[in-house]
């Protein structure tokens, strides 16, 4: 598969989700286990790397910093500012002066001069989105950063950051199980020359090649209640869908995992792909996606299968949905 545009950036489809080393799922990787993990990725080709200062509180910047400074050539970095923390406290902050010092702190971590691409990970009610942007603009000027993104935004917010300054990338969760860029987000970035970088594809792990048990989740997981679609009551009937998926990477010669970022890829050239993982078979797994072609009738079955409605539960807890503005479906309006 040819590699695509991430603003100036030619990258593999397949990149590299660094959220799972320190966060969210399980318990955090030791420190040897990062080495090995991110040294491997690059031998493999993964060659853009998605890490953000929430992430492990910082933790997982400081291991690409510390691991991967002797390759800092060898790929394209992305991070992201304003859900930052302090005093070990998460914060959710957009004002100009906190951009800057977000970026500051992440440079020394990742022991880097320059971020390639620096998104926005999340909308600050509270601070205008043209003077957040003006302080990312000030940073490409500056040299601290070369490219902007956006996470978890609108379309509308999208077209009004792009009036402003070229977007690289807006960064959404995009799966089987989470289609809402299909709304606008996804026709939105077409239409102003941004890639669309779909995060957890692999539906937060529900399209694992060995089932899921949420009863074995780390007992900091973040799927127990932030993630309702991967607990009880919906768990059980979204697994209902994953037979017909089975079946279809069967088909295919690939593996469910694979399957599942394959048909995001599948939807065309402005769609990047950053599953995580801490485990090298996984990684050496969804790397092998990129060699999988799906015939538009498989496409198709999986679009009508797992039509928005037919999946269970919310995309996020109330907390969690209060602090993005990606357009929702009618039903998912419906049950907020």
């Amino acid at each position: 598969m040819q590699k695509r545009n991430v603003g100036p950036f030619k990258v593999n489809p397949v990149g590299l989700g660094c959220m799972n080393m320190m966060h969210a799922y399980n318990a955090p990787i030791e420190e040897a286990e990062s080495d090995t993990l991110l040294n491997r990725a690059l031998d493999l080709g993964y060659d853009f790397l998605d890490t953000a200062t929430i992430y492990g509180l910082g933790e997982s910047e400081r291991r690409i910093g510390k691991f991967l400074k002797h390759r800092r050539d060898e790929y394209v970095l992305a991070s992201k500012c304003v859900l930052g923390f302090e005093d070990g406290r998460r914060v959710l902050d957009a004002r100009p002066e906190k951009i800057k010092a977000a970026c500051e702190a992440s440079l020394q971590r990742l022991q880097t001069d320059v971020i390639d691409l620096y998104y926005m990970h999340r909308p600050d009610p509270k601070v205008p989105l043209e003077d957040s942007i003006g302080a990312m603009v000030e940073l490409v000027d500056a040299g601290k950063i070369k490219t902007i993104g956006l996470s978890e935004m609108s379309a509308d917010m999208l077209r009004t950051a792009a009036a402003i300054h070229p977007i690289a990338a807006m960064q959404s969760e995009y799966s089987l199980i989470a289609r809402n860029p299909e709304i606008a987000v996804h026709e939105a970035c077409k239409e102003v020359g941004t890639t669309l970088v779909a995060f957890s594809p692999v539906g937060r792990g529900l399209f694992s090649q060995t089932p899921l048990d949420p009863a074995k989740y780390w007992e900091g997981d973040m799927r127990r209640s932030y993630f309702p679609r991967l607990a009880e009551p919906h768990f059980s009937k979204n697994m209902a869908l994953m037979p017909l998926a089975r079946e279809i990477a069967e088909r295919n010669g690939c593996t469910l995992p694979q399957l599942a970022i394959a048909w995001g890829l599948a939807k065309g050239p402005s769609v990047v792909s950053i599953p995580g993982t801490k485990s090298l078979a996984h990684l050496e797994d969804n790397w092998g996606a990129m060699q999988v072609e799906l015939p538009a009738e498989d496409v198709a079955a999986l679009d009508a299968h797992f039509a928005p409605e037919a999946v269970s539960g919310p995309r996020y807890a109330a907390v969690g949905q209060a602090s993005v503005t990606t357009e929702m479906f009618p039903h998912e309006l419906e049950q907020a």
